[in-house]
C-alpha cells in the first residue's frame, strides 16, 4: 500500500474510533462539582449518600468515591455520621480563600492572555451578556454558572496543569457560601470587571487582563465584607 494511502487509512481509523466515555463514577463527580459551583448546595446543610445516589440515578459506590475525592479538596465533609455537607464558612477561612485567589487568578489570567485574542473576546462578551441578564433579572445560580464560565474560559487558555486545578478547588470552597451571601442581599448588589477584562483580551493587554480579574475579585470581597456582619459570624 503506499505510504498516503497508509497515512489516509490510519486517518480513517482513528476518526472511526469513538472517543473514550466517562465513568460513572467521573460523570457522578462532575453533577456534584457542577453543584458546588452553582450554589445548588448549601453551607451545613447535609445529605446522605443514598439520598445523592437516587437524585442522580446511580448506585451508591461511585457517589462515595466522588464525594471522598471532593473532600479531600475540602469542598465537602463527610461528617461522624457519615451524612455529607459543605463545610461551614468561617471568617478567617474566607479571608483565606480569597487571599489565595488574589495570588493565583490573576496571575493566571496574564499567562492567559497571549493565548486569547479576538475571537475569545467575542465569546467572553456573550457569556457576560448572559451574566448581565442573570444580574438584571435576580437569577443568583445562573450568575454563578455564567461567572465561573467567564473567568474559566480566561484561565484555561493558560494551559497551566499546576494552577488551574488550585483555582478551581477554591471556587468549588468559595461558590456555595456566595450563593448564600447572594440569597441574603440579592444580586442588584453585585459588581464586576469583565469589561475590562474583555477590552484586554481583545487588545492582548496582558496586565491589563491581569488588573481586570483583581478589581473584580476585590469586588467579591468588598460584598462579602459589607455581608458579613449580617450574617457570616452568626453561622
Amino acid at each position: 500500500m503506499p505510504v498516503s494511502s497508509s497515512r489516509h487509512a490510519a486517518a480513517s481509523a482513528d476518526a472511526a474510533v469513538p472517543a473514550p466515555r466517562r465513568s460513572v463514577r467521573d460523570e457522578v463527580e462532575q453533577s456534584l462539582r457542577a453543584g458546588l459551583l452553582s450554589g445548588r448546595f448549601v453551607p451545613g446543610h447535609s445529605v446522605t449518600l443514598r439520598g445523592l445516589a437516587q437524585e442522580l440515578g446511580v448506585s451508591p459506590m461511585p457517589v462515595r468515591e466522588a464525594v471522598r475525592a471532593l473532600s479531600a479538596g475540602n469542598a465537602l465533609e463527610i461528617r461522624s455520621n457519615g451524612r455529607i455537607q459543605v463545610p461551614t464558612m468561617t471568617p478567617q477561612r474566607l479571608s483565606e480563600i480569597l487571599t489565595a485567589r488574589l495570588l493565583l487568578e490573576p496571575e493566571l489570567a496574564f499567562v492567559a492572555a497571549a493565548n486569547l485574542g479576538s475571537s475569545d473576546a467575542t465569546a467572553l462578551r456573550k457569556i457576560d451578556d448572559r451574566v448581565d441578564e442573570s444580574l438584571s433579572g435576580g437569577d443568583a445560580e445562573t450568575y454563578m454558572r455564567e461567572n465561573f464560565a467567564f473567568h474559566f474560559h480566561i484561565y484555561r487558555a493558560a494551559g497551566s496543569q499546576v494552577l488551574l486545578p488550585l483555582v478551581e478547588s477554591l471556587w468549588l470552597q468559595f461558590a456555595p457560601f456566595m450563593r448564600t451571601v447572594y440569597g441574603r442581599v440579592g444580586t442588584a448588589a453585585l459588581d464586576d470587571h469583565h469589561k475590562e477584562a474583555i477590552a484586554a483580551v481583545r487588545s492582548r493587554d496582558a496586565g491589563g487582563l491581569r488588573n481586570a480579574i483583581a478589581a473584580d475579585i476585590r469586588c467579591g470581597m468588598d460584598l462579602l465584607d459589607r455581608s458579613s456582619e449580617e450574617g457570616l459570624r452568626d453561622e
